[in-house]
């Protein structure tokens, strides 16, 4: 695949494949520009992986098999179409599965495929992708909620990007996977889902920072909107009020699931879950306090064409938006734990700058320049627990969040450089690093030697070192930095924070100062 900008010229046909835990679907599309689409091709094969999967932890042979099928299937599509790249994404039901990893080696042998299994917090970027393109979101912020077979991500968005994500697993799939027992007897299946779903909880800032209209997608809302909402009758997006989904619930609470196939018409694999659906959706919509949803229509598939085209056409503006996706959302979870956010701006802006001077050195990737970026402003939020051992509770904080952009193994390398920005150095009997790939511990050593370097720049918390270059002159690394007064705090600290990047680096640390900023 092409990357370069100067490569790409329009038409440009690029396409998508979603493996869900209720379906997989493909899309191809054709772009006129980098903006503007048409579909070539839109298909959707109903295989359920999440069946049985949420339940015993592993992928069910006969399911992957018909997954192998229709992946080859939409292979041979995509190549008939003469589509310029393609990728392939999986979601919860892989992501959760001991088997995971063995279908996406099946995929590459049998399909010829290169699937990346994805975070939820990964999702709801993309979903937002597609919602931006489709909704104009002005300057209001908004609740977007998508929801799949095996996870539901709840996300407040504006146009810019995620402010906060969390995701819950409370997947339509899921649902009636776990309330298997009750699912023929509509009265107490309803019952028990009503229970289970007011577990759902929204943080308050949903409630008072969202306007009073909900965005949602995935492929229940569509098959309820058609069946309530009143569109705008050119294909665009459709309103549902919170009050016809109430009434749809009464209707198929009462409904079997043959007459729910029979007289509204649903697919097989769409009769059974959209009743947990809808619940899921009202209980979100309800505790947001919104009185109406908005489906748009579109989902992960349609993000991934139009995150994919962006990516091809301009790459370099297409990093740098993910960077500053990345550092809004990092930001927006730091002050969930009343973070210094000064003192992290600081410790990120002076670990960005290290990194660059340095590259001839560690030679990593821009993507490592963003997990670094993630884990400086981030590295005190376990200050929120106890200042005590607060590097230890840093680790377990992010170990356990999504950052949009970021995968799991992403996350837990952040995690473990944050957790390194002090005290002890990694380690073989630290769980976390132990559990690590050697090329990860290797990353998470190099990224941490700069973040405590950055981080002793900033010692008391008082931003008086203004800028710092790097210079490496043989053996030795000098810093040379500009800010107010003598910095002997900050040189001192750097003296004592500055052993570790030596054993890493092979280079000694000295600062050197240039006086007041100009």
């Amino acid at each position: 695949m092409a990357t370069a900008a100067q490569n790409v010229t329009f038409p440009l046909r690029v396409g998508a494949i979603d493996v869900g835990s209720n379906a997989i679907r493909f899309l191809a599309v054709e772009f006129a520009d980098p903006g503007t689409f048409s579909t070539l091709r839109a298909d959707r094969a109903s295989v359920r992986l999440g069946h049985g999967a949420f339940l015993s932890g592993q992928l069910a042979a006969d399911a992957v098999d018909a997954a192998m099928a229709a992946l080859s299937g939409f292979k041979a599509q995509a190549d008939g179409l003469g589509l310029y790249a393609m990728r392939a994404v999986a979601t919860s039901a892989v992501r959760e599965s001991r088997n995971g990893d063995l279908f996406v080696r099946r995929a590459d042998q049998e399909a010829g495929l290169d699937i990346r299994v994805i975070a939820g917090s990964e999702e709801a970027r993309l979903v937002h992708v597609a919602v931006r393109q489709r909704v104009s979101l002005g300057r209001t912020q908004w609740l977007l909620v998508d929801l799949g077979g095996g996870s539901v991500e709840v996300s407040l968005i504006d146009d810019h990007g995620i402010l906060w994500t969390e995701s819950h697993g409370m997947g339509s799939v899921r649902l009636l996977e776990e309330l298997a027992d009750t699912s023929e007897e509509p009265g107490r299946f309803r019952k028990l889902l009503e229970q289970y779903v007011s577990t759902l909880r929204v943080p308050s800032a949903a409630r008072y920072r969202a306007g009073r209209t909900m965005i949602a997608t995935g492929g229940n809302i569509e098959a309820i909107a058609k069946l309530v909402g009143e569109g705008n009758g050119r294909g665009g997006p459709i309103l549902v009020s919170v009050a016809e989904l109430g009434s749809l619930i009464e209707r198929l609470s009462t409904m079997s699931y043959q007459q729910r196939c029979r007289e509204l018409d649903l697919r097989d694999d769409r009769a059974d879950v959209i009743l947990p659906a809808a619940m899921v959706y009202e209980r979100i919509a309800t505790v947001a306090g919104a009185h109406q949803v908005l489906v748009p229509g579109v989902g992960v598939r349609e993000g991934i064409v139009l995150d994919l085209a962006d990516e091809l056409v301009t790459q370099r503006d297409h990093e740098d938006r993910k960077t500053r996706e990345l550092q809004d959302a990092a930001n927006h979870l730091g002050r969930r734990y009343m973070f210094d956010e000064a003192h992290a701006a600081q410790v990120a802006e002076f670990a960005s700058t290290l990194f660059s001077d340095l590259r001839e050195l560690h030679r990593l990737e821009e993507n490592d320049r963003r997990l670094l970026l993630a884990a400086a402003l981030l590295h005190d939020i376990g200050q929120y627990v106890s200042y005590k051992g607060h590097h230890k509770h840093s680790l377990y904080l992010i170990a356990n969040s999504e950052l949009p952009g970021l995968l799991p193994r992403d996350m837990l390398v952040v995690a473990n450089v944050a957790r390194y920005h002090r005290k002890g150095e990694p380690a073989t009997h630290h769980e976390a690093y132990a559990a690590l790939p050697d090329d990860d511990r290797r990353r998470v050593r190099l990224l941490a030697a700069i973040l405590r370097v950055a981080d002793a720049l900033d010692r008391d918390h008082m931003q008086r070192v203004k800028r710092v270059r790097a210079v490496v002159r043989g053996a030795e690394l000098v810093l040379e930095l500009v800010g107010s007064g003598d910095l002997l705090l900050e040189r001192w600290a750097l003296q004592r924070k500055s052993e570790f990047f030596a054993r890493v680096y092979g280079r000694t640390v000295r600062a050197v100062t240039g006086g007041e900023p100009s």
